[in-house]
């Protein structure tokens, strides 16, 4: 084994900071703190970054290696910007500090003992579209019959495993908890991932996952290496811990059993990602870890005013599991938040336009606005409206609203009803289907546009006599589907022939394809509602064509320039962000909570989440929902104000009327 000196502690250099001038009193008393393992909790916005780059220069002003320090944050850009700071601050070279993401350190530790865990120390590392190729030849390989049924797609599988792998669960129980309906399918993908593995041993390459996997099973099988590591780092400092999952949250303790010199660094009500494996249990444990933690708060905010700040901390403190902390703002007073409910979801997105337009002409620039909601179709009307007016703006959570690939692939089923020549929808269209690929798609479509109705020999089934390969299921399907698309058609319902695109086959195709069908499946029924208001199926193409086909900042006027857009996130993408002016939109019953996040008992991370949103407003805040929604199954429905509204305080917002508005 190779031999390891152990960092002994330097000579303390002369302080050159002023650390009572830096930093406030909450924060000096963090980064002043002895030895022992610390916990601090950072609200929003309360300088956390700066308590972490403060307390890595103070631990080398009192004599700490470099080497014996180990920073783990969540991006690799946060860990070089907080040394680069600390290289500034105390003129010392901090190459040597251990610093980076999870998945870099155990990397760099891997590197020398990948031969523990059946691994050369020459191991590559596969991103995620590789990883997704070598699952697609396990399954190849496994010789399971994925053709005679719909069989889950690579990246399907892949997001599986990985959530296996950092829940630290079996296969089975993360297919129980995070994809029931492979139940039937468990033992084969079992078997799968089993091959999977294998193969990466055998080609020496390791996956994300494997990083902290293999990591961690060094230090829980090695006693002797595990000793080492630990009396190597002196200090160990965590930033984000409330995002840390369970297996990153073993690796931390096996690191600092000996000097326990462990500070976490995290805010429990901005713990959002337990869909991704985040374990919330993890921050909230950590006094019960470590018995003879220290507790710090950071509660003064230097973002928000005193006004959001007052409705964001009456609105978390509804939750029970939490450490309790009041923001304080040391911001001047500014304008209280505004609850503005609207007609309908037309009305809400032309309200956030409007107003927007209005805030341009104050002066405030569009960069400095945000748009933030739940899901990503709930901002399919402002993205729109915004189109209409000429507002550029960026989307953060994803592609614009109708350049998604399910929302293109049900749309090509119309395309082809109301242009039997749309020669790529065909194309498109067919490939849905298992297996039709490229070639088999062109020689389909070269068949069907000879025939005087292209519709006929698949509604026929005549199309099974020339393709004999073409699944019988396939044919079943088209039959079925074309027959009532036909009907349809001369009904003029596009809502309608949506929904039979998604009864024939398209909502199976979503589960084995895409890790999120969920959130997929919600964007189709809100084209489906969207799709009411037309009454002839060229004309909702049309729109959607030109919606598809300009953006902002295409139509922006002459002059301008489009580096000013306004920000259009999910929740979850905005976090860490701030902007001066924010909306959120949908602040209603059904859309924000999630629904499946109450069934699964999730209220208090949706309460998490609308307190993030909230604490990313500066300066001015409007929470938006629409009285009237429509549901095709349902019709118009009254939308009543989301919880996180009507358990608010009065004296937290003022309401505006959007009719006298």
């Amino acid at each position: 084994m190779k031999k390891y000196t152990i960092h002994r502690d330097i000579s303390p250099v002369k302080a050159i900071i002023d650390y009572a001038r830096e930093l406030n009193e909450e924060q000096l008393n963090v980064v002043l703190s002895e030895d022992g393992p610390i916990l601090v909790i950072a609200g929003a916005g309360s300088g956390k970054t700066r308590v972490v780059t403060y307390r890595v220069a103070r631990l080398l002003e009192k004599g700490v290696p470099p080497g014996g320090i180990l920073l783990l944050t969540f991006t690799n850009k946060a860990a070089r910007e907080m040394l680069h700071r600390v290289e500034h601050l105390v003129k010392m070279d901090t190459r040597y500090i251990w610093g980076g993401t999870f998945h870099h350190i155990g990397n760099m530790i891997l590197r020398q003992h990948a031969e523990r865990v059946g691994y050369r120390r020459n191991f590559t590392i596969l991103d995620n579209e590789d990883a997704k190729d070598v699952v697609e030849l396990a399954v190849k390989e496994s010789k399971i019959d994925t053709k005679s049924r719909m069989f889950p797609k690579g990246g399907v599988l892949k997001e599986l495993f990985s959530y296996a792998a950092n829940t630290m669960q079996t296969i089975e129980e993360a297919i129980h908890e995070k994809s029931p309906f492979f139940y039937d399918l468990a033992g084969e993908i079992a078997t799968i991932h089993k091959l999977y593995t294998q193969k990466k041993r055998e080609t020496n390459a390791m996956d994300f996952d494997d990083l902290l996997t293999c990591w961690h099973r060094i230090l829980a099988e090695d006693e002797e290496l595990r000793k080492l590591y630990a009396m190597t780092f002196r200090h160990i400092l965590v930033d984000e811990y409330q995002d840390t999952n369970r297996i990153q949250s073993e690796i931390v303790d096996f690191m600092g059993v000996i000097n326990r010199n462990v500070m976490v660094v995290g805010d429990d009500a901005q713990s959002i990602y337990s869909f991704r494996g985040a374990n919330f249990q993890n921050i909230l444990d950590f006094p019960k870890n470590y018995e003879e933690a220290r507790i710090f708060k950071l509660e003064t905010n230097y973002r928000s005013t005193p006004e959001i700040l007052e409705l964001a901390n009456n609105s978390i403190s509804h939750n029970m599991s939490q450490f309790e902390k009041t923001l304080r703002s040391v911001k001047k007073s500014g304008v209280i938040p505004v609850i503005a409910p609207s007609r309908d979801v037309i009305q809400q997105a032309e309200f956030v336009a409007q107003r927007i337009l209005e805030l341009s002409d104050e002066g405030v620039t569009l960069d400095r606005i945000s748009v933030l909601y739940r899901a990503h179709y709930h901002s399919m009307e402002v993205q729109m409206e915004l189109t209409r007016r000429g507002i550029p703006f960026e989307i953060r959570s994803g592609l614009r609203f109708f350049e998604q690939a399910h929302i293109k692939d049900v749309v090509s089923f119309l395309r082809v009803m109301s242009n039997p020549n749309d020669e790529i929808s065909w194309k498109r269209m067919f490939k849905i289907f298992p297996r039709i690929g490229k070639k088999t798609a062109d020689h389909i479509y070269t068949y069907i546009k000879e025939c005087e109705d292209p519709f006929d020999p698949l509604i026929s089934k005549k199309i099974a006599e020339t393709f004999k390969s073409i699944r019988k299921e396939n044919v079943e399907t088209w039959s079925e589907l074309f027959s009532e698309l036909k009907n349809l058609r001369n009904d003029e319902a596009p809502g309608d022939m949506i929904s039979a695109v998604l009864k024939h086959g398209y909502i199976e195709y979503l589960k084995f394809t895409y890790p999120n069908y969920e959130a997929r499946l919600e964007d189709l029924g809100q084209l489906i509602n969207f799709s009411t208001r037309y009454h002839s199926l060229d004309t909702f193409l049309s729109e959607l064509s030109l919606m598809s086909g300009l953006s902002g900042e295409e139509i922006i006027a002459a002059g301008d320039t489009d580096e000013e857009r306004v920000v259009l996130s999910t929740i979850h993408q905005a976090k860490g962000l701030e902007w001066h002016i924010v909306f959120i939109i949908w602040c209603a019953e059904g859309r924000f909570p999630n629904p499946k996040a109450l069934e699964e008992g999730a209220i208090e991370e949706e309460r998490r989440l609308f307190y993030v949103a909230s604490t990313r407003a500066m300066d001015e805040l409007y929470l938006c929902y629409p009285i009237l929604a429509f549901d095709r199954q349902a019709g118009h429905i009254i939308m009543r104000p989301s919880r996180f509204l009507t358990e608010l305080d009065g004296n937290r917002y003022e309401e505006w009327s959007i009719s006298e508005y």
